[in-house]
């Protein structure tokens, strides 16, 4: 049977205290008890449905996090404070030291630099590797190897991860995968291709109103556990807790997800196919010229589209900065980092999102420095766009 995750998401039915039509907001940080005893049982994780401090859970949460699950098709999640802070307790729920990490080398500065530079301080190490060449990954394994760790398509360079070939590799090796699907929620779904673990920045596509940050861990009802254990839970003791009123408000934006994704799909698309019919490097997963486009069809669920991030290279830094700032006061959209808002946001990640990557290491996974990373809004009409985007261009002689 196919996988449905949107119908998944509206066949969830909150009701409010009250009989609201949304489910009402826990606004408190602690909750009573009617007996001690069950106050004990709940320290101990054996009182279902009780609350007990609300940076363990709160019904919001909950409900946000079983929304979530729901999408990805996991037994349960729990939601964060943000992306990284979903991120970081996984690996460090998984990994003791010693342990040692398989990683894609084109991810999302901030996890870079956390599996870079501060895990090795604990004694975790990572090797990073080109996601696309299994063999490359297979080699990178050893003994004490427990996540195998991508994106469903890798930020910047929108490189698309073979997940059913990934989580093979992972269950021959006994390692976990985890993958970050910030980029392609609805349009990919991990967990029906083999993997273990999957993460969202929900300050991105899912929220789409760029005006909170949080992040999800779905996973096994295990793994959940574990992480919100009071004695040894990283979720739980490292403290990256979501808001209540933050949780309520991004369980409302889920709700028009799907609509969202085909519209930003749809634009994206049709931008990528006019300016890589002008000759310019554009990256797309759409685009029958990306080397993992037939991958990528194999894997999506169709309706939502192959996403609304693309790439254009227009050959230097000083021409992405022009054109960036041009557009920018031509109100195309704005000259912001990360992605998933109503408006076209863009920027030259190799001096923004993805700085913390030395740049030789840039250098040699091909992010150039006139590397132009698009989120595409949800313009209504996007031939304006392209033309307003056009003329632009031609103003600064890159077309």
């Amino acid at each position: 049977m196919t996988f449905k995750p949107a119908n998944n998401i509206q066949d969830l039915q909150y009701f409010g205290e009250f009989g609201g039509v949304n489910p009402s907001i826990s606004d408190s940080s602690t909750y009573t008890f009617l007996s001690a005893k069950t106050m004990f049982d709940t320290f101990e994780g054996n009182a279902d449905g009780c609350y007990l401090y609300s940076r363990h859970s709160s019904p919001s949460n909950l409900y946000l996090g079983e929304a979530l699950a729901a999408m990805e098709g996991t037994e349960t999640a729990t939601v964060t404070a943000s992306g990284m802070g979903a991120i970081t307790p996984v690996v460090l729920q998984l990994c003791d030291s010693g342990d040692h990490v398989v990683s894609s080398r084109t991810i999302y500065g901030g996890t870079y630099a956390f599996l870079k530079n501060f895990a090795p301080r604990l004694g975790i190490n990572t090797t990073f590797v080109d996601i696309t060449k299994l063999a490359s990954v297979e080699a990178a394994i050893t003994p004490k190897t427990k996540i195998l760790y991508c994106e469903s398509i890798s930020n910047p360079l929108l490189e698309v991860a073979d997940i059913t070939g990934l989580a093979l590799l992972a269950k021959k090796h006994n390692l976990k995968l985890v993958v970050d699907n910030t980029f392609s929620p609805l349009s990919i779904s991990p967990v029906n291709l083999g993997a273990d673990i999957v993460i969202h920045s929900l300050t991105k596509f899912i929220n789409g109103s760029s005006d909170t940050v949080g992040g999800v861990v779905c996973g096994s009802q295990q793994l959940i556990d574990d992480l919100r254990n009071v004695n040894s839970g990283a979720a739980m003791l490292l403290g990256s807790t979501m808001d209540s009123l933050r949780s309520a408000s991004v369980l409302k934006n889920l709700r028009t997800l799907h609509i969202r994704m085909m519209q930003h799909s749809y634009n994206a698309s049709y931008l990528a196919e006019k300016f890589e019919n002008y000759g310019l490097k554009t990256v797309y997963p759409g685009l029958a010229s990306h080397p993992s486009h037939e991958l990528f069809k194999s894997m999506m669920n169709e309706k939502y589209g192959f996403g609304g991030m693309m790439t254009i290279d227009v050959g230097s830094l000083d021409k992405a900065n022009a054109l960036m700032e041009l557009m920018q006061e031509r109100n195309l959209g704005y000259l912001a980092v990360s992605l998933g808002f109503y408006k076209t946001l863009f920027s030259a990640p190799g001096s923004s999102t993805s700085s913390e990557i030395p740049e030789d290491e840039q250098e040699a996974m091909g992010l150039s420095d006139g590397l132009i990373r698009f989120s595409i809004g949800l313009d209504a009409d996007i031939e304006r766009t392209y033309k307003t985007m056009k003329a632009c261009m031609e103003k600064l002689n890159i077309l």
